[in-house]
């Protein structure tokens, strides 16, 4: 891991009050180059920090840069990456989304903010969204360096999704995709099927994501902040999704602070689980934030939505990280 690369932009904050520094940066995560910016809280001290990545087939230009910005606004650093295989990331399977190497780009992360000068490692937290907001949960079960997360309307169990957001006929022909997916991948080595992120008509095209409130709203997203962005992935990533469930990873939370943002009434990721899900998590250090008149996208394209999420996320990590002055009644 070398600061050596490292490359500072600034960057105007809320109301153009505060310049924070903003830092090209990459390190390595299992022989790939992973690439991020670090929004830094302060140069002059160490500061706690957060982790922060995306979704299915984000790049770090979509929505991530309202919270970090906000988190370096309070005092906490902001770490925010592309995965492998995506964006400006390192990686030779293009578009491929493995949640478990994910998660290990995500502990990568941690790893090169513990050896950052501007990093107080003790104080390390994680934020997620959607599919990341599942990772999120699963990092604060098996990683003892995250000391707090977010988890925003996140994915809870792949294959129940899969199974609810296409409906009986549509998930027969995923399934079908699947299965011709995995033939050809032992036929011919080297090739592989892809299918859309999202599609306007998901009866006559099969993707991941089957709204077309979905595909709207990232290509919209493309046009005017993440141009590198696709709306495409591996077939074999929704064949890794249907084996991906967060239940058994939310029971062994049992002290780590954990904030779940959830949509009401999100049919996307499905928001019954989700509070299902964050019932099951022991530790009593949780809070449980329904936001009303929210759909899982608004929390994209809304930046009302957007920046109310935001602020809850950054009073949870000020709460939560932030080392505390003592009261004069302790000293």
């Amino acid at each position: 891991m070398s600061f050596s690369a490292e490359k500072a932009v600034d960057c105007e904050i809320h109301q153009g009050e505060t310049m924070v520094t903003r830092l090209d940066v990459e390190f390595q995560s299992e022989g790939t180059t992973v690439r991020g910016w670090l929004y830094v809280a302060s140069e002059s001290k160490r500061s706690p920090a957060v982790v922060l990545a995306g979704g299915w087939c984000y790049v770090r230009e979509i929505v991530m840069p309202v919270y970090a910005k906000a988190f370096a606004e309070a005092g906490i650093n902001a770490l925010i990456f592309d995965y492998r295989n995506l964006g400006v990331s390192g990686g030779d399977d293009r578009q491929h989304l493995d949640p478990w190497a994910q998660i290990r780009d995500y502990q990568n992360a941690l790893s090169f903010l513990e050896r950052h000068q501007t990093v107080d490692p003790d104080h390390l937290g994680v934020w997620g969204i959607s599919y990341s907001g599942g990772h999120a949960l699963v990092l604060a079960a098996i990683d003892p360096r995250v000391r707090a997360i977010v988890s925003q309307i996140p994915v809870i169990d792949g294959y129940e999704n899969m199974r609810r957001a296409h409906g009986t006929i549509e998930y027969r022909a995923l399934w079908n995709l699947i299965l011709r997916d995995r033939k050809l991948r032992y036929e011919k080595p080297g090739e592989r099927l892809y299918l859309p992120h999202a599609v306007e008509n998901s009866a006559e095209e099969v993707s991941a994501w089957p709204f077309p409130e979905t595909v709207r709203t990232f290509m919209a997203i493309k046009e005017t902040e993440a141009p590198l962005y696709q709306n495409k992935s591996t077939v074999e990533s929704v064949d890794l999704l249907m084996n991906y469930d967060v239940g058994p990873f939310v029971k062994r939370i049992y002290n780590t602070p954990t904030l779940m943002i959830v949509a009401e009434g999100d049919d996307l990721t499905l928001w019954d689980m989700e509070i299902r899900a964050f019932n099951q998590i022991p530790t009593t250090k949780k809070r449980l934030e329904v936001l009303p008149h929210t759909s899982h996208m608004t929390l994209y394209s809304d930046k009302s939505k957007v920046e109310i999420a935001a602020a809850l996320a950054t009073g949870w990590f000020v709460e939560t990280l932030k080392p505390q002055a003592p009261d004069i009644a302790e000293r």
